[in-house]
């Protein structure tokens, strides 16, 4: 997974987002996520991505909790677990953006 090298090109002519994902070493599973046709090369860390992983991992590894690993030059480790409909998905993140919305 450390040598997948994307064609970048061909990425973002595809004008989808992409998830390569496959059985860890270290983890559970690993992945990484190409959404170049909307400006982001390489995301680092994808929660939303694990949404989609989590249930396929855990389904295929017979298991509901998973430790999983974002393989990008920063990279990132969740801790995660399928919860039906839903997935729970624990880490460190880095704080971006702080608002307030007002109804």
């Amino acid at each position: 997974m450390v040598a997948l090298a994307p064609d970048m090109r061909q990425l973002e002519a595809l004008g989808v987002c992409v998830i390569a994902s496959a059985p860890g070493d270290e983890a559970d599973c690993v992945s990484r996520f190409f959404a170049s046709h909307i400006g982001i090369p390489e995301d680092p860390v994808t929660g939303s991505a694990h949404c989609t992983l989590v249930p396929y991992w855990a389904e295929r590894l017979g298991r509901r909790s998973l430790h999983c690993r974002q393989l990008s030059r920063r990279g990132g480790e969740l801790f995660c677990e399928a919860r039906g409909e839903r997935v729970a998905i624990a880490g460190r993140a880095v704080l971006y953006l702080r608002g307030e919305i007002h109804v």
